[in-house]
């Protein structure tokens, strides 16, 4: 099976797996799971925050933040295609009871000049206080596309100057990474809350950390409880994080160049309309009318090769460490065989 359906459908490593059946555990609930504090204790100092907590999913991260960061009747600033407003099933309005203000921008992308335009006067009692901003980097729905760290900096200077909370929303952060000249310090000394996602291009089976200051922490780990988050025995699945970060983090450029390797063959084919330029590992990529959707997924199919489709005619390829080369050459003659 050659599953290019999201870069979440990895499995354990027998290496992680050997890690996983060898941690120690205790009951995160009591605080007392040794291998989830090192996880956390991990991460916190990787981006140079104070605490960290251990999410079952980065929708429970983002989430746990934003009502962390807002109360009842605030207004979240992000983009129309942010996965916390996109794909979080409503969660802002259910679970904080935040207003939205959403905005344009190329490729998921906001800009300073936008939010800045977009923040409410805090004093006009007929619109939502602006409480708080929210990027994601990389942009799913932009196609894996990266934030420039000079516009993220002054997206930060316009929050501080108005008063306003920075989430980063960075499911897929270490694809930036080992794409550009950041480090996590330095996201960490931007953003007031940071969410990771673990079992993405890291390969983990479960598991987001969410980082920030000791008081926001301790505000999360409470609404983690509230959400239904507290997890007992769970050093085995934190064991799983730690290997990840200590094991493939780099080899997260072997998933780029593959993603890269797809845009060029989709690029050369007389079906497809044209392919979203690749900066990591997701390729979006549109078919002429004459290809549908429902067929060019189906010859897959039946050859093993499994796609989403994002709309009519839209389809998307997410590349991960279960992606091999002999994989590539087999989904290239398939592509090929096409007419």
């Amino acid at each position: 099976m050659i599953d290019f359906r999201s870069d979440t459908v990895t499995r354990p490593t027998p290496e992680m797996l050997k890690a996983m059946f060898a941690a120690e555990v205790g009951d995160d609930v009591f605080g007392d799971d040794p291998t989830v504090n090192a996880l956390e204790q991990k991460v916190a100092s990787m981006f140079g925050m104070e605490s960290a907590l251990f999410c079952a999913s980065g929708t429970m991260a983002n989430q746990v933040a934003i009502k962390a960061h807002t109360q009842p009747g605030d207004e979240v600033i992000c983009h129309k295609l942010s996965h916390v407003y996109y794909y979080e099933g409503g969660g802002i309005a259910m679970n904080s009871g935040a207003s939205v203000c959403l905005l344009e921008g190329d490729r998921g992308r906001i800009t300073a000049t936008d939010v800045a335009a977009h923040i409410n006067p805090p004093n006009d009692p007929h619109r939502p206080l602006t409480r708080l901003v929210s990027v994601e980097n990389t942009m799913n729905k932009g196609g894996g596309s990266l934030y420039d760290f000079n516009e993220l900096q002054t997206i930060g200077k316009v929050c501080r100057d108005k008063g306003l909370k920075f989430h980063l929303d960075g499911a897929r952060l270490f694809n930036a990474l080992v794409e550009t000249d950041e480090t996590p310090g330095d996201y960490g000394q931007l953003f007031d809350s940071i969410s990771i996602c673990i079992s993405k291009g890291l390969g983990a089976p479960v598991g987001s950390v969410l980082i920030g200051s000791r008081e926001f922490i301790w505000k999360a780990r409470r609404i983690r409880k509230v959400f239904g988050g507290g997890m007992r025995q769970a050093g085995y699945l934190a064991a799983a994080c730690i290997y990840a970060l200590d094991n493939h983090v780099e080899r997260l450029r072997e998933d780029h160049r593959r993603a890269k390797q797809l845009q060029d063959i989709l690029n050369s084919l007389p079906y497809i309309q044209g392919v979203v330029p690749v900066q990591t590992n997701l390729v979006f990529f549109s078919l002429k009318p004459e290809m549908t959707t429902e067929r060019f997924l189906k010859t897959l199919r039946e050859n093993n090769i499994f796609a989403l489709a994002l709309a009519p005619q839209e389809v998307r390829f997410v590349t991960h460490l279960d992606i091999t080369d002999e994989m590539m050459e087999k989904v290239e003659k398939v592509l090929r065989s096409l007419k």
